[in-house]
């Protein structure tokens, strides 16, 4: 369990597929935001998370939630990685790990790789709160999706 849980979220600015900065702030008062931080584009396991939060998509918008995808990939390769997958939300570029480290989630060795994102579910309320955390190991484990969609549902 985080330590995040029930506190205000940390705020951070990253770049979108788009290279335009996002800032999670900008979402308090209007929008519940779901994080989903995942190790690397365009690998197994990121892929299908990813996809199947794509499909699930109109499920989250009907919850009043925005989603963002946040790995440690530079926006380049989030661009390339969202084109190939027909991704629907936003992926952003926590290439200098400033929300990874906010957030508590980074491995300090991914297959010898340091500083690799843990993949991780975040909700962040209206009021800027985090109301629901899971921090997975295993990178091989998807996040629980109907857990994360009954905390939603409980937020409307």
């Amino acid at each position: 369990m985080s330590e995040l849980l029930h506190k205000k979220a940390p705020n951070f600015v990253l770049q979108n597929t788009e290279g335009k900065n996002v800032e999670l702030v900008n979402y308090k008062g209007e929008r519940n935001v779901v994080l989903l931080f995942f190790p690397l584009a365009f690998t197994s396991t990121c892929t299908k998370e990813l996809c199947q939060t794509r499909d699930n998509l109109k499920m989250y918008n009907s919850l009043d939630a925005e989603v963002f995808g946040i790995s440690v990939d530079t926006f380049f390769t989030l661009r390339e990685f969202k084109s190939a997958q027909n991704i629907n939300f936003q992926l952003l570029s926590d290439f200098n790990k400033e929300a990874s480290k906010a957030y508590d989630v980074l491995y300090e060795d991914f297959f010898g790789m340091k500083g690799v994102s843990k993949r991780s579910v975040f909700i962040v309320d209206k009021e800027g709160v985090v109301v629901h955390s899971e921090i997975l190991e295993s990178a091989d484990v998807l996040p629980n999706f109907k857990r994360l969609e009954e905390v939603l549902i409980s937020l409307n």
